[in-house]
């Protein structure tokens, strides 16, 4: 939900990472129509080309160039008797579309495909809408546009913490507490009074608040009331939390009501800043920890509370259409019993956790935040 709300104040701003591709041989084994060609007759619509084969279109649009095949192309057609424009659903029954379509006659345009399918049903797609949501288009996109940072990068970029009657009463406060959150991983609200009851408020100002073992919003102090570290006084290395959920938590709330005494420092590490430096020093590590799932577990009884939580997951997730990482699961207190790895290929496993571990314990990695009431 807060991916959607955040694509909507932040329109127009999603990158790319610049890939080109070239244009792709012919398909040898292809059953070749006339080659189609438009000319666009506006000096800013991209050139286009294309040829049929035997079960797709290849199509170049611009710098992108698209294989789309016949039963995706009727599939994903948004006329109004297959496609719900209200409800954003889909109304043609998959199923009944024949694996070995093929359509009776094409024809594109400087800004439209036209394909007319053997029943006569005409689809449309506009060249854009292709480029964007075909495979190749999103090889080339960025899910998640950000800025990699150690200590020194992030203080430098000297990001604004936000009032939080702006966060709260205006789109504009709210629109660069975003920003700052999806670029660095991290923002801050100033001035929230000090209860459970307006931190709620501001959380939802976000996004639903997640239910969960713990409740919505929670209290938690050094009493060891959860039976869980976190609980103590003990300082904690750098972890991510939630390890145990099958889908971990996206945006975690903190706030600190009440301090009294030295210490409370809170450390902060970009998990996605150590990763990189991963893959650039040492692609197979990287590789490993993105392909070999864990066991992450949360056991828990203590009075009342008796609960085993266990999430499947490797360490480092990424699309696997474009590489880009987008969830980190690292956790050494509460990872489980590793017994999801064949003996061949746990001590490479655990080569690549310790150099990522090396990144992230790197003391130019480390920002340390001292959280006070109201912020």
């Amino acid at each position: 939900m807060w991916c959607q709300r955040l694509a909507r104040l932040l329109r127009g701003r999603r990158g790319s990472t610049g890939h080109r591709w070239p244009w792709l041989p012919r398909d040898p084994g292809a059953v070749l129509a006339v080659p189609g060609r438009c000319l666009p007759t506006a000096p800013a619509s991209p050139p286009c080309a294309w040829q049929l084969h035997r079960d797709h279109l290849e199509l170049r649009y611009g710098s992108t160039v698209m294989r789309l095949d016949f039963v995706w192309l009727r599939d994903h057609c948004r006329s109004a008797s297959c496609y719900n424009a209200k409800t954003n659903q889909r109304s043609l029954d998959t199923a009944s579309v024949d694996l070995a379509i093929q359509p009776q006659a094409v024809r594109v345009d400087e800004a439209t495909l036209f394909l007319t399918w053997p029943d006569g049903h005409v689809t449309r797609y506009g060249l854009e809408w292709l480029a964007r949501n075909s495979y190749e288009g999103q090889k080339q996109q960025v899910m998640h546009p950000r800025i990699l940072w150690n200590a020194e990068i992030y203080q430098q970029a000297q990001v604004p913490s936000i009032d939080c009657r702006s966060f709260l009463e205006t789109d504009e406060g709210l629109k660069e507490f975003l920003q700052n959150f999806l670029l660095y991983g991290i923002a801050f609200v100033e001035n929230v009074t000090p209860t459970k009851e307006d931190t709620e408020i501001l959380a939802e100002r976000i996004s639903i608040i997640r239910e969960t073992i713990y409740g919505r919003m929670w209290y938690f102090t050094s009493d060891f009331s959860r039976g869980d570290t976190a609980y103590t006084k003990l300082a904690l290395d750098r972890h991510t939390d939630t390890t145990y959920f099958q889908e971990p938590c996206g945006i975690q709330v903190f706030h600190c009501l009440k301090h009294e005494g030295t210490g409370g420092r809170t450390l902060l590490v970009d998990g996605f800043h150590a990763a990189q430096q991963v893959l650039q020093e040492a692609p197979e590590h990287f590789e490993l920890l993105a392909k070999v799932p864990l066991k992450h577990e949360y056991v828990e009884n203590v009075g009342g509370c008796h609960n085993h939580m266990i999430g499947v997951g490797p360490v480092l997730n990424v699309y696997p259409w474009n590489n880009e990482l987008y969830l980190i699961r690292y956790n050494n207190y509460d990872r489980a019993v590793i017994n999801t790895v064949p003996h061949d290929v746990v001590r490479r496993w655990y080569r690549a956790h310790r150099a990522l571990t090396a990144e992230l314990r790197r003391p130019s990695n480390e920002l340390w935040v001292k959280l006070k009431p109201g912020k």
